[in-house]
């Protein structure tokens, strides 16, 4: 967190023996010692103990006490996690944008994994994997029912591997099996385009430890290329978050010195921090600033942001720093509503805790968790609306979301328990008519294409044109109704495998 926020821990845990042993443990964080309870720690080496003499096999004690960890974490929010060495590894790498998989760019649709783009140069692209591809099985096993984390893991491997992707192809309509060779993958999380004369695209996938410099580069290029730029389109559609400190950076590119792009609040004192626009907030090197090639003007040429149901945590931040200083007109359909701080704690040399350390809040000092951010322009990704929104699941869907740290009635809390209920119920029904008939189902444009519908509402704002906005705006995420936000004048994050 641009060195604001530092933590070293270390766990050790004394030896459990017997159904009564003794545990002892021990931990060091900002070197003082948190008071344990004794009482319910007995309890769980004893419980250790019983399944360690009882269980009907043997049980390795590794295993259950990893077990055990996950659970106790797992149980927190939906974002903490304990990473073992593979997972850390897995986490490491997706923040770096180098990995060893196929090659593509996935979302869930259909009930399915969507391949979105086939990464240039890529195993998966030598392949055959073609953008609109519907993957229906990894190495056999059904993709039905999984996450988008549970079926990138089962595409990574070691380099030189093999895995056979069974995929759907609509636009042959038949069905194909794929072997593709694993190998190291690049991600470059920024792309962009002049999409009209004097217009520019540019669309992050993810904020990675290089998005920052990416996207210099690529708004340079753009200015070199037209240099009298009358508009941007910053594409943040579907993409989860990352890291903060690039998040600050992308957002300091259009905001004036020293202004707030996001304050957070935790337990401890380093958790209570504003983040802004200045080089120490958002370098990765000491005295250096990253944005001063930047031209003057993009400062102050017209930008819109697109947004959806998929665009998460960090580039929440974005979006809500620039909406709340009037400094963009957001559009799409409203965002994720994720609105807390991950702080990967290194237990080891190859183990980590992901926490959740704090809440952000947008410079006017809202939290967005679990309600996300509405557009100023509500736009569904085609002009018949949005055929597969009740598929697409919020924060405020969590059962164990950590709210807004505000004080929840018992009618709020049962309308929250209505809604989820009716979305679900909507979200299998969809997925039952899905499964039934795929072909019913329009086929969403690719991002950036002639045909992608909201990008053509953006430029028709930076044109002075007429945007077309959905004919019923989609209810805001949580129980209780988002508000735009207003401009303040001195105010207070598609995976790759």
């Amino acid at each position: 967190m641009a060195g604001k926020f530092k933590i070293a821990a270390w766990i050790g845990v004394g030896v459990l023996t017997g159904a009564l042993a003794t545990l002892q443990l021990q931990a060091v964080a900002h070197n003082a010692q948190t008071s344990l309870p004794l009482d319910e720690l007995q309890q769980f080496a004893a419980v250790y103990g019983l399944i360690k003499a009882d269980y009907f096999e043997p049980v390795a004690g590794k295993k259950l006490v990893h077990d055990a960890i996950n659970g106790m974490v797992n149980s927190l929010d939906p974002h903490s996690e304990y990473l073992d060495a593979k997972d850390y590894k897995e986490f490491r790498e997706s923040t770096s944008g180098q990995f060893v998989g196929v090659g593509i760019e996935i979302t869930a649709e259909d009930g399915l994994i969507k391949v979105v783009s086939p990464i240039e140069g890529s195993p998966a692209a030598h392949a055959g994997i073609e953008a609109g591809d519907l993957i229906t099985a990894i190495d056999n096993v059904p993709v039905k029912g999984m996450t988008l984390d549970q079926a990138v893991k089962r595409m990574r491997g070691k380099p030189g591997t093999q895995v056979t992707l069974t995929v759907l192809r609509k636009s042959q309509g038949r069905t194909l099996n794929i072997t593709v060779t694993r190998a190291e993958i690049h991600v470059r999380s920024v792309r962009g385009k002049v999409v009209s004369p004097g217009y520019a695209w540019v669309r992050i996938s993810q904020f990675q430890s290089d998005t920052l410099p990416d996207f210099v580069n690529e708004v340079d290029a753009l200015y070199k290329h037209d240099p009298k730029l009358k508009g941007i389109v910053l594409d943040l559609r579907n993409n989860p978050g990352g890291l903060l400190e690039s998040a600050v950076g992308v957002a300091s590119v259009f905001l004036p010195a020293d202004a707030v792009i996001v304050s957070t609040r935790g337990q401890i004192p380093e958790a209570n921090v504003s983040y802004r626009n200045t080089p120490s907030d958002y370098s990765r090197e000491p005295g250096v600033n990253p944005l001063q090639s930047l031209p003057d003007g993009i400062k102050k040429v017209p930008l819109v942001v697109l947004v959806n149901g998929g665009s998460a945590s960090a580039s929440e931040i974005v979006t809500g720093a620039l909406q709340d200083y009037g400094r963009a007109k957001i559009m799409g359909t409203p965002t994720f509503g994720k609105g807390s701080v991950q702080t990967v704690l290194p237990l080891g040399p190859d183990t980590a805790l992901k926490l959740t350390t704090a809440r952000y809040y947008t410079p006017n000092g809202e939290s967005i968790q679990a309600k996300g951010i509405t557009p100023n322009f509500i736009v569904d990704p085609l002009p018949s609306g949005d055929p597969y929104a009740a598929l697409r699941m919020r924060e405020a869907d969590y059962s164990n979301q950590i709210g807004t740290g505000g004080p929840a009635s018992a009618a709020a809390s049962a309308a929250a328990a209505q809604r989820e209920a009716r979305e679900t119920a909507a979200r299998r029904e969809l997925e039952l008519q899905i499964e039934k008939d795929p072909n019913k189902f329009p086929k969403l444009p690719q991002y950036g294409s002639k045909e992608d519908w909201q990008l053509q509402q953006a430029l028709n704002e930076l044109q002075g044109k007429p945007v077309v906005t959905a004919k019923v705006p989609p209810k805001p995420a949580a129980s209780q109704p988002a508000a735009p936000h207003a401009p303040a004048a001195k105010p207070a994050s598609t995976p790759k495998r």
